[in-house]
């Protein structure tokens, strides 16, 4: 269980939290509340009160939590209490038990690999009934994803994803293999084409975990390390958190880490086309045609829609294993934050129980997700003069819809597929969300596999 949890209460004081309705009348129970009623103190959100004991001590805290709208809500106290054991006390349920325990952890993410680290020393005792095992193991791959989405581009290229996988993959006994250089060219030619422009060789990362009798499931994501945006070069506002590009991978590896802690029945395949799209005498040019790994021919139209060249030849080999479930994770479009903004991001599938199960469940944990349509209209903005696709659609608007489209041509023998196309970002800090690399999906992607496949 992570240090910042402990399962003995003794000595542990109390943590209230009050909604700012609620806060007067809540007031007006307690006793020695007088010091906190002459703070001013009225529930507003993020702001943590102490309620004196008869010695001049500490009784109690209590946190405001303004109108109730964060489940995540006391990660502030975890992020402001001095040193000590907490126990809840009075707390609304919505951002009690579980949510309260992996509040509390997420309070104490700091992503510090290039400053000085700072130690949090307070200490939350366990919810009644929540598994403090795996809270710890879903917080754990939660930072391990934001870790990767934070490292900077020098030191997080493709080797350097390939070494977080294995590092991953020995924590839980799966198996990674590794094709790259001339194979690459080969079998999965659009990765090669656009990592071709790079120093750092593109490679597809593969991951493989489970008994091989039980259902198969396949997470893909996308591992682009930097995206200057090839020749159709990105304004430089736009490079600045390019970094964050590989966010789809780094949610698909900690989706697995957590599917592989909990032991879940399934046959775990994951695989991470991982490139750096860069500008080069080498680099793919607007214009060029290249063959896919599933034979169809697609047409650069533009440089900086490498994500979905990646994807594609990476679904193609996912698809010919006909898993029963394919799920694909990207920072794919503009268009879908222009749609659903940073914190709800959009995905795509024709499976109305998957659409269900994936909106039900990324609520109830916290990782909210809204579905948007694969709407067929639009197929026909995917062609070219010259080759089979475009990878640059012949119409200005739905640009997450039509890179879905793409994306979904590339899948035909798999029963259910769906595609996230997630920001990887928080831009708007929240309690125990920090500026940075954020795994969006990762906890709804767990959430649905444990429930269909826990043991």
């Amino acid at each position: 269980m992570h240090p910042s949890l402990a399962n003995s209460a003794k000595s542990a004081i109390p943590l209230h939290a009050v909604l700012a309705k609620d806060a007067k009348a809540w007031l007006s129970r307690q006793r020695r509340a007088g010091p906190v009623i002459a703070s001013g103190f009225a529930g507003a959100a993020g702001v943590l009160a102490a309620l004196p004991d008869s010695k001049g001590g500490i009784a109690a805290w209590v946190l405001g939590l303004g109108e109730g709208r964060d489940a995540f809500a006391l990660a502030v106290a975890a992020e402001k209490l001095p040193a000590g054991l907490y126990r809840l006390g009075e707390v609304p349920d919505f951002c009690g038990g579980a949510n309260a325990a992996l509040a509390w952890l997420m309070g104490g993410y700091n992503f510090d690999r290039y400053k000085k680290k700072t130690e949090r020393k307070a200490r939350l005792v366990m919810p009644t009934g929540v598994d403090g095992e795996e809270i710890s193991r879903i917080a754990e791959n939660l930072f391990f994803a934001r870790d990767l989405i934070n490292t900077p581009a020098n030191d997080m290229g493709p080797a350097e994803l390939e070494s977080a996988a294995r590092a991953l993959a020995k924590t839980y006994g799966a198996k990674v293999s590794v094709v790259s250089g001339a194979a690459l060219k080969k079998h999965y030619p659009l990765i090669a084409a656009v990592g071709q422009g790079s120093d750092r060789a593109p490679r597809l990362i593969e991951l493989n975990w489970g008994a091989a009798s039980a259902p198969r499931v396949t997470l893909v994501g996308k591992g682009v390390c930097f995206d200057s945006g090839g020749y159709d070069l990105k304004p430089s506002a736009a490079m600045l958190t390019m970094k964050k590009d590989m966010g789809g991978a780094a949610c698909a590896l900690a989706a697995a880490g957590m599917v592989m802690g909990a032991r879940l029945n399934l046959r775990l395949r994951v695989l991470i086309p991982s490139v750096e799209n860069s500008v080069s005498g080498t680099a793919m040019r607007p214009g060029d045609v290249f063959t896919s790994r599933k034979g169809l021919t697609v047409e650069i139209g533009n440089t900086d829609a490498e994500g979905r060249l990646i994807l594609a030849d990476a679904l193609a080999d996912a698809d010919d294993q006909k898993p029963e479930l394919m799920i694909d994770i990207a920072t794919l479009t503009g268009a879908a934050r222009a749609a659903t903004g940073m914190e709800l991001p959009p995905f795509f599938t024709d499976d109305e129980k998957l659409a269900a199960d994936l909106t039900r469940l990324g609520t109830s944990v916290q990782d909210p997700l809204w579905r948007l349509p694969l709407w067929r209209g639009y197929e026909d903005t995917l062609g070219s003069r010259v080759a089979d696709l475009n990878n640059n659609p012949a119409y200005n608007y739905a640009g997450a819809i039509t890179a879905a489209l793409f994306l979904n041509r590339f899948v035909a023998k798999t029963k259910s597929w769906a595609h996230l196309d997630i920001p990887a970002w928080i831009d708007r800090a929240k309690p125990g969300r920090p500026l940075g690399g954020e795994a969006n999906g990762a906890r709804a992607i767990y959430a649905l596999l444990k429930e269909r496949y826990g043991r």
